[in-house]
């Protein structure tokens, strides 16, 4: 995925996703086009095969905690928070392993995160919350 154009991105994450619906199901739509955006940010930061997992990583479980555990919008910048602090540079001392993010890329990984889910985080909300499913009737 990592060679892959934009088209070829959306296709690859289509497939790992296992959406079916896409043209019919705006929810699946809506997901695709979040983990999308978040895998391109990704390589436009040029970040490393094991940066890209922890940060599609960290895409994934931002909306298991809205979707699953019901996180507010203040909570989710809170656990945001403390992910970062075990992520970041390794001269805070902690586990190397976990140390693949230098100050700079932490603070646009940050960055992004305010203008795609945190500004949106209500219509996020609503994706999961909401008791009714809007159909896409047509593609035009």
């Amino acid at each position: 995925v990592l060679d892959q154009e934009p088209l070829g991105t959306y296709r690859k994450l289509e497939e790992f996703l296992n959406f079916k619906n896409l043209q019919t199901c705006l929810k699946e739509a809506i997901l695709l086009d979040y983990y999308v955006s978040g895998f391109l940010w990704a390589k436009g930061m040029n970040f490393s095969v094991i940066q890209y997992s922890k940060f599609m990583t960290l895409l994934d479980m931002l909306l298991h905690n809205l979707k699953t555990l019901h996180m507010s919008l203040e909570d989710s910048i809170k656990w945001l928070g403390e992910v970062m602090a075990e992520i970041g540079p390794p001269h805070l001392g902690k586990n190397q392993e976990w140390n693949i993010f230098d100050v700079t890329q932490a603070n646009a990984v940050i960055d992004y995160l305010k203008i795609s889910l945190f500004q949106h985080y209500k219509l996020y909300e609503y994706l999961f919350y909401s008791t009714r499913e809007d159909i896409v009737i047509g593609t035009k």
